[in-house]
């Protein structure tokens, strides 16, 4: 159920609000060009900029959206227990299939902090897929620590934002196989899925949905030089996207394509003209735009 490309949904915004015609129109897009699930209110959906009540009407409009066709993994992340318990709740009260939930940033847990957070909201009933980014979280969940959590069947998987590709085997090693790695790290995917992982919840596929679900597909079908293909037209996106934060770059080629505006909420601005063009001869490389 949990595999292939599933982009990191971009929160559509218009005149300061969000844009959530714009945001039924992505759904509906990303559906046809054959992403495997979405992902709304993740860093990249702007969570950190939405209001709760923001943040609640953007997963129940994607959830209705989707209607079913496709999972919807709905991001309930804070470093507050308390509020972490809430979102997961709201997730499953509107029909999510499973909620990701960030390691506390900034408070700086300890392990077995982490194992307290995510039992507690794992206690709501819907899956929980980890989200491990030390990178911005600065803790960083040990794969023993992870293996202890994959004991608790409502704690299924995992969105590994490391690029450790040794750290995949490690976590096949403590959690079990059937858990659930997925990349959070488009230019290492290719990586991730072949020491085990089953699939990206990528930023690029805002952009380049159809490449990266076929991407996906090539993979795990097997067929890795096939992959690296795809990787090789990728790669220049990736790069270029990341520029400057991810969201800003993805949501600017999104409206390159016209599918909604490039708009962002403070403290993020838009793009330095340097990373637009950047942009732009990477989505002309990969055949995106002319």
């Amino acid at each position: 159920m949990f595999k292939g490309s599933m982009p990191a949904l971009i929160t559509p915004m218009r005149n300061g609000a969000v844009d959530f015609d714009a945001l039924k129109h992505l759904v509906e897009w990303h559906i046809s060009e054959g992403s495997h699930g979405l992902v709304p209110m993740g860093t990249t959906g702007e969570s950190p900029t939405l209001s709760h009540e923001e943040h609640d009407e953007v997963v129940e409009t994607v959830v209705k959206a989707v209607a079913g066709r496709v999972p919807v993994i709905a991001g309930a992340g804070s470093n507050n227990t308390i509020e972490t318990v809430r979102l997961v709740e709201h997730a499953k009260a509107v029909g999510a299939d499973a909620a990701l939930v960030v390691t506390p940033y900034y408070n700086k847990p300890t392990q077995r902090g982490l194992v307290a957070h995510y039992e507690a909201a794992a206690e709501c009933g819907l899956p929980i897929f980890i989200y491990n980014i030390p990178g911005r979280s600065v803790i960083d969940m040990s794969p023993e620590t992870m293996g202890v959590l994959a004991k608790n069947p409502n704690i299924v998987g995992v969105k590994d934002a490391t690029a450790d590709m040794a750290r995949v085997s490690k976590q096949r090693e403590t959690c079990g196989k059937d858990f659930i790695q997925m990349s959070a790290e488009d230019p290492s995917a290719l990586g991730h899925i072949a020491h085990g992982g089953v699939g990206c919840i990528s930023v690029t596929a805002n952009v380049a949905p159809k490449l990266c679900a076929e991407f996906q597909e090539a993979m795990l079908d097997g067929d890795f030089a096939k992959a690296l293909g795809y990787q090789d037209k990728l790669f220049a996106l990736h790069e270029a996207i990341f520029m400057e934060p991810g969201l800003v770059g993805a949501k600017y080629g999104v409206s390159l394509l016209g599918h909604c505006s490039d708009e962002v909420r403070s403290p993020l601005t838009t793009l330095e003209d340097s990373t637009k063009q950047a942009i732009k001869d990477a989505m002309r490389f990969a055949g995106l735009i002319n």
